[in-house]
């Protein structure tokens, strides 16, 4: 008997529900990067970290940068990561550095990227995002049964273009639903 290959979910976004309590995952929207028998790896997208703070960035052996940078919570697991979000053409960026996720959509972890992200003029719909959200294989599976997630197709306009304390709720509602109506809810994926 030969074993079949489990379909990818990836790209997706995963919406939280409303009965999600974990404080990680409370109201999230998650950009699923990849899903496969070995697991599932992805970013929390409307996690800003609001605490006032500057970037030191060691790019090179002999200067360091210093500036001001919105930084974003991409999840729990190592946090000591990170990644920059993109959401237009990966100019500057090696292969190497760079994960495709969806047309026009990628995360890297380019040094060129990151100096041109600590310029004057950064490149548009860029974020940098710290650690990530990931599962076990068949825990997203186990998750998605519970009715812990629903999934939605990716949207750069959401993505980029709404403010994060907003997000979560216009994730839900350009699904045709209304989160109010969504608590306490089992089944509904």
């Amino acid at each position: 008997m030969s074993e079949t290959k489990k379909t990818s979910l990836a790209p997706m976004l995963l919406v939280s529900m409303p009965q999600l309590v974990d404080p990680n995952f409370k109201r999230t929207v998650i950009l699923l990067c990849k899903h496969s028998d070995e697991g599932a790896f992805g970013v929390v997208v409307n996690r800003p970290i609001t605490a006032a703070g500057r970037v030191v960035v060691s790019l090179d052996t002999d200067r360091l940068t210093e500036k001001e940078l919105q930084v974003w919570s991409g999840g729990p697991v190592e946090p000591e990561h990170s990644w920059m979000l993109l959401g237009h053409d990966m100019k500057g960026a090696t292969d190497a550095a760079r994960m495709d996720i969806a047309d026009g959509l990628s995360l890297s972890t380019s040094p060129e990227l990151l100096r041109r992200l600590l310029e004057p003029n950064p490149p548009p719909r860029t974020r940098l995002i710290v650690g990530y959200a990931g599962w076990a294989p068949g825990q997203l599976e186990s998750e998605l049964e519970e009715s812990a997630w629903l999934l939605s197709d990716v949207d750069q306009e959401l993505l980029f273009n709404t403010p994060a304390e907003q997000m979560w709720e216009k994730a839900i509602r350009r699904m045709g639903a209304d989160p109010a109506a969504l608590h306490g809810s089992r089944g509904v994926h």
